[in-house]
C-alpha cells in the first residue's frame, strides 16, 4: 500500500478530557453536598489545590514571571518557619510565596501564612484567607501549626514593610520583638530566611493619605503614580519581574528549652535572620537586569 493509499489516521483519544470532566463534576458534587474537610483553622486543601492555586498561578507564571531559587532548603517534611521580607503596598508577596512553595517544592508542600488582624475583618478576604490556610499572626496559632509539622510563613515587618515609601524600597524595617524566633525555639523547628525581589515596584507608594486612612480604619492609604488618579485601572499592579530565594535553614534544635526565654539570644537570632534576608536582597538586586525583564 502506497503512502497515498493509507487510510487517514484517526486522532487517539486517551480519555484525558473525559477524566478532567469527571473529576470536575465530582469536585462540584462534593462542594454542593458538603463532603469535604477543613481543618481547625478553616483551611480547605482541596479548594486551595483545585481552584485558588489555579487562579493565582497565571499571575505568578505569566504576569510576575516569578523565578524561584533555593527551594531545596525547605525540608521535605516536618515543621519549619519561613521568614520573609514584606513589601508592595498590597500584600501579594505572601500569595506568590505560597504558589512558589506549592508548585516548586518536590514534596508539593503547603505554606500556612500568618496574617494581620485586618485580613480577618474584611468581608470576602477573610473567607478566602482562611480557605488558603492563613491564620492569625500570634504565637499560639504558629506553635499549633508547627507542632503539627506544618510549613509556616511569617513576614515580621508587617504593615511597616508593605506600607513604606517607595524611596525606602528593599530596606528592611524592624522585625518586631523576635516573637517568631521564640516560637521556632519552643517547637525546635528550623528558620528559613526568604528574600523577595520585585514586589516593591508593583505599586510605587509616593504618598500616604493619613487622614483618609484613619477614617477607613486602615494602617495607611497609598498614593501611587496611578492610584487613585486612574480609578480602578490604577489598582492594577505593574508587571514587574520577581525573584524569590529561600536561604539556608537556621537550626534551633541545638538550644536548651529555656532558650526561648532568653531575650539576648532572641535578639541575636532575629538580627541574624534579618541580616541574611537583607544581604540576599542586595545580591539579587545587583544581579537583576531590569525591574520588568
Amino acid at each position: 500500500m502506497t503512502r497515498e493509499e493509507q487510510p487517514p489516521q484517526q486522532p487517539q483519544d486517551d480519555g484525558g478530557l473525559e477524566r478532567r470532566i469527571a473529576s470536575g463534576l465530582a469536585f462540584l458534587r462534593r462542594r454542593l453536598t458538603g463532603d469535604y474537610e477543613v481543618d481547625d483553622f478553616g483551611y480547605d486543601e482541596e479548594l486551595t489545590d483545585q481552584v485558588l492555586m489555579s487562579l493565582l498561578r497565571p499571575v505568578y507564571e505569566k504576569y510576575f514571571r516569578v523565578e524561584v531559587k533555593g527551594v531545596e532548603n525547605i525540608p521535605a517534611e516536618g515543621g519549619a518557619l519561613i521568614v520573609a521580607n514584606h513589601s508592595g503596598t498590597v500584600p501579594l508577596d505572601g500569595l506568590m510565596m505560597q504558589v512558589a512553595v506549592h508548585d516548586h517544592h518536590p514534596a508539593g508542600r503547603h505554606l500556612r501564612l500568618l496574617a494581620a488582624d485586618l485580613v480577618f475583618v474584611l468581608p470576602v478576604v477573610n473567607e478566602l484567607a482562611r480557605k488558603l490556610g492563613h491564620t492569625l499572626a500570634c504565637a499560639e496559632d504558629a506553635e499549633r501549626l508547627l507542632g503539627k509539622g506544618e510549613l509556616v510563613g511569617v513576614m515580621p515587618e508587617g504593615f511597616k514593610g508593605i506600607g513604606k515609601p517607595f524611596g525606602e524600597r528593599y530596606k528592611l524595617q524592624r522585625f518586631g520583638r523576635g516573637g517568631f524566633v521564640s516560637t521556632a525555639l519552643r517547637k525546635r523547628t528550623p528558620i528559613i530566611p526568604c528574600s523577595i525581589v520585585g514586589a516593591e515596584e508593583i505599586y510605587p507608594m509616593i504618598g500616604n493619605a493619613k487622614t483618609l486612612a484613619r477614617l477607613l480604619g486602615f494602617p495607611y492609604f497609598p498614593l501611587t503614580p496611578t492610584f487613585p488618579w486612574l480609578g480602578p485601572l490604577g489598582a492594577v499592579p505593574l508587571p514587574t519581574k520577581w525573584t524569590i530565594q529561600f536561604g539556608e535553614p537556621i537550626p534551633t534544635d541545638g538550644y536548651p528549652p529555656e532558650a526561648a526565654e532568653d531575650p539576648m539570644l532572641m535578639f541575636n537570632l532575629t538580627d541574624q535572620v534579618r541580616e541574611q534576608i537583607q544581604h540576599t536582597l542586595y545580591k539579587l538586586l545587583v544581579q537583576r537586569r531590569s525591574v520588568f525583564f
